[in-house]
């Protein structure tokens, strides 16, 4: 009998599950329909020897210190800051829009206080942002915005701007200094050996039973367990009852080039080029040394494997339905970018699996009998040990 099922080995998943194997001394048996652990975060060495991740890049960044401090348990770190590069017209210019961003496209010399300046001259005002389109028109103007944001964004999301909600566009920030990171959170770092050796170290503990190639469905009449812990779509776990709840996919190609460096940024964004929205090459990222460098192609399309909610109002509404159900479910508990249908980076999710960990800790705890109060003046030992009067 297991305490828990997993259903997923992905982050949240693999978070709990060592929680609860370590902290809480349960036995839990963590599923996955893939051949491997480590969900979309799964890296591993092509047959070139590059250590490339299979599923797109993925930069670990965050301000939770806890956050990072519970998952330095499982690895080392190389510190690593994220630079992109955008291709619009012919030149390659930082993204997110900076100084010198505008600078380098318009041919201009402005310092920070005029690019503020120059920002509020192309602004639009726009009475109530709602959409992913009011969020850029009003900062940069239309002209920047079509430049930059509109034809990436049809591209990644299938949708115009103005269709989908304004939180899309919101995680770009725009900036009047050069500061040209894509993140300025406080950790930012990748894994030294990699995210998959991480996972390996994090379910690498006698509690902890993995089984990969595995469909749920297939064991959860057979294998015995008390509670279950769901990452997956949670439109799936109720056999889409409301309707599929709509997600974006992406098609990688992975190439090898006879060469030791290919980009000029370890990420190249398309905004208004190419079916691909960008090109990572991935030696930038791990620090690796090898004569050889590996790329990845990244195509957005509608139909595969869900990575993307779709941020639009009726998806949110569809979802409560959704989450109503999972709510009322007894024994199970939701968790993951799938399951709670949220756009997550990988620190959200980390943070979400040790909330919910903590959630069921204290709800083991308040179930626990307590131990009656002992009132008098008389000790427990004189409770316990009988009176010798003899010794008195």
């Amino acid at each position: 009998m297991f305490d828990y099922l997993i259903v997923g080995a992905g982050f949240a998943g693999s978070v709990l599950a060592e929680r609860l194997a370590t902290r809480s001394n349960k036995k839990v048996l963590i599923v996955d329909k893939r051949c491997h652990i480590a969900g979309n975060a799964f890296d591993h060495y092509n047959e070139d020897g590059i250590l490339v991740h299979k599923y797109g890049p993925h930069i670990f960044h965050t301000n939770a210190k806890d956050v990072f401090e519970y998952l330095s348990n499982f690895t080392d770190w190389r510190p690593y800051e994220h630079r992109v590069l955008a291709s619009v017209d012919g030149q390659l210019v930082p993204m997110p829009i900076n100084l010198d961003t505008i600078n380098k496209l318009y041919g201009l010399s402005l310092n920070s206080f005029e690019v503020e300046q120059f920002f509020e001259s192309q602004a639009e005002e726009v009475p109530v942002i709602r959409t992913s389109e009011d969020v850029v028109v009003s900062k940069v103007g239309r002209q920047l915005y079509e430049k930059f944001f509109k034809n990436y964004t049809r591209k990644q999301w299938g949708l115009d701007p103005s269709e989908l909600d304004k939180s899309v566009t919101s995680r770009v920030p725009t900036r009047t200094n050069r500061d040209d990171r894509y993140f300025t959170d406080t950790y930012q770092a990748m894994p030294l050996h990699g995210y998959t050796r991480m996972f390996e170290r994090m379910l690498d503990h006698p509690n902890i039973k993995v089984m990969l190639n595995t469909d749920y469905h297939d064991i959860i009449d057979f294998i015995p367990f008390k509670e279950m812990i769901f990452t997956g779509p949670v439109d799936e776990y109720f056999d889409f009852k409301y309707g599929k709840l709509p997600y974006r996919s992406l098609e990688f190609k992975h190439e090898t080039l006879n060469e030791e460096q290919h980009l000029a940024a370890p990420v190249v964004n398309f905004p208004n080029d190419n079916l691909y929205t960008r090109i990572t090459e991935f030696k930038a990222l791990t620090g690796q040394k090898h004569p050889k460098t590996a790329l990845v192609y990244e195509y957005p399309k509608a139909e595969g494997d869900p990575y993307y909610p779709v941020p639009r109002l009726e998806n949110a509404e569809l979802y409560n339905k959704y989450k109503k159900l999972a709510d009322e479910t007894p024994n199970v508990h939701f968790v993951g970018r799938l399951a709670t249908y949220k756009y997550y980076n990988m620190d959200q999710v980390v943070a979400q699996a040790l909330t919910l960990y903590k959630k069921l800790t204290d709800k083991e705890e308040s179930l626990k009998p307590k131990m009656p109060a002992i009132t008098g003046s008389t000790s427990i030992m004189e409770k316990l040990v009988p009176r010798d009067p003899a010794k008195e």
